[in-house]
């Protein structure tokens, strides 16, 4: 409920409004009230549902108290506030359940603090000066309105080839190393892993703003995110598989869209599929990470979707990482794959089972749990990479290695030729030796 707020949103606002259920706290409370310099009519009797059914009608003070002990479901009731406060509104609840869990849901929901009754002059006092300083300060959305946003889609080129990995870790980086308020939005819908990668509960952010697109905001985005770090929000969804995903696609703009506003920098989970269904998804990213694994398969797909990077999104950048490359010869040389797409791999990630394997157990991203691996350092790399092309010089940069062509067109037959002949070459050796 803390939204980034605008200069003169608050102009026609009453500064402080109150809910509260019993008399015993509204004694406390009107004293502070009137000291602060606010009225104290604003000081209401009655609970969370009082408040909505009275700001559902009226405008949001700057400072809202809501009191939550006649409620039943403390977290949905607190939802319901939020679909009726503007944004900007710092909201301070009061309780009288004294569990650490419920605090820290309160807090990540979007509430500015929690009091536990019986209230005190001296807690009510502290809590609302810290409110109005809240407030009165600028915001992260104004602070960094001049910073560059940079938004990186990272699409596989086959399922299972690493992509949601390298998208939940890059987007760790960004805001656990380099401190940067990142948003990560998984549009694998159905079967998204970057809640579950983060030990988190997906929640119904994605699918209501996919029901509901016009209701994508600013306090919205607030809401329906979930917290990961200090400076990373999740947006994903476990929607149910009887469920089709039936829109235009317009949400996932608006999202994006809002995620300008509030982040630094946004990391696409795309699963390939979406850019046949809503090409227009990429229209505001400036980074188009294409992972891959160096087989047949894998090479004819990395083609077919740079082809269309380069027809229907020309503003991104393309970067191709190789992922879980074993050591040693694989199904395709690194030499032949970059000869197949004509460019050059920027990144090869080194398969690493057990690295995985500890990151899942752990409840981590790959890079949190693995950070000092060579796979971790060379996502570390990618992140460093990325960022640096936030400014024109480095976009430069990225796209110089993107566009250098190489050979010549992909050709799986020859390909497969190369390693028949190879296979042939092997026992025409041997009968030599035997010969010998």
């Amino acid at each position: 409920m803390n939204a980034p707020w605008k200069p003169g949103a608050g102009g026609d606002r009453d500064p402080f409004a109150a809910f509260i259920c019993d008399d015993n706290a509204l004694d406390v409370l009107r004293p502070v009230i009137i000291e602060m310099g606010w009225q104290p009519e604003k000081c209401n009797k009655g609970g969370l549902r009082n408040a909505v059914q009275s700001l559902s009608i009226s405008a949001s003070p700057a400072i809202l108290m809501v009191d939550l002990s006649e409620s039943g479901d403390p977290l949905n009731d607190i939802n319901s506030l939020a679909e009726v406060c503007e944004p900007g509104t710092v909201v301070i609840a009061v309780g009288q359940v004294n569990d650490v869990r419920l605090y820290r849901d309160l807090l990540s929901s979007g509430i500015h603090d929690y009091l536990l009754k019986p209230l005190s002059a001296a807690q009510l006092r502290d809590a609302l000066v810290q409110a109005q300083a809240v407030f009165s300060a600028p915001k992260a959305g104004e602070a960094q309105v001049d910073k560059p946003h940079v938004s990186t889609a990272v699409i596989g080129t086959r399922g299972g080839v690493g992509a949601s990995t390298i998208a939940t870790s890059l987007a760790w980086l960004f805001s656990n190393d380099h401190k940067m308020p990142t948003a990560l939005l998984d549009l694998d819908v159905h079967f998204g892993t970057g809640a579950l990668t983060l030990d988190l509960e997906p929640g119904r952010g994605l699918t209501d703003a996919i029901d509901n697109p016009s209701r994508i905001d600013g306090l919205f985005i607030e809401r329906a995110m979930i917290r990961a770090n200090d400076h990373l929000s999740i947006l994903s969804a476990e929607a149910p598989i009887n469920a089709p995903l039936m829109t235009d696609g317009s949400a996932f703009v608006q999202l994006e869209e809002e995620f300008k506003q509030a982040f630094e920098m946004t990391v696409v989970d795309l699963p390939r599929n979406m850019l046949i269904n809503f090409p227009h998804v990429l229209g505001e990213v400036n980074i188009a990470l294409v992972a891959t694994e160096m087989t047949l398969a894998s090479a004819r797909d990395a083609i077919r979707i740079l082809s269309w990077l380069k027809t229907n999104a020309p503003h991104a950048t393309p970067l191709v990482v190789a992922s879980k490359v074993h050591p040693g010869n694989g199904e395709i040389s690194k030499a032949d794959f970059e000869a197949s797409i004509e460019r050059k791999i920027n990144f090869t990630v080194p398969f690493d089972a057990k690295a995985a394997a500890n990151a899942a157990k752990l409840g981590q991203t790959f890079v949190d749990a693995n950070g000092s691996s060579k796979a971790g350092g060379v996502m570390k790399d990618i992140a460093q990479a990325i960022i640096g092309a936030a400014d024109e010089e480095g976009g430069a940069k990225l796209e110089e290695v993107g566009t250098k062509s190489l050979l010549g067109k992909f050709d799986i037959k020859s390909l497969l030729s190369k390693k028949d002949k190879s296979a042939d070459a092997a026992p025409a050796k041997a009968d030599k030796v035997d010969a010998g």
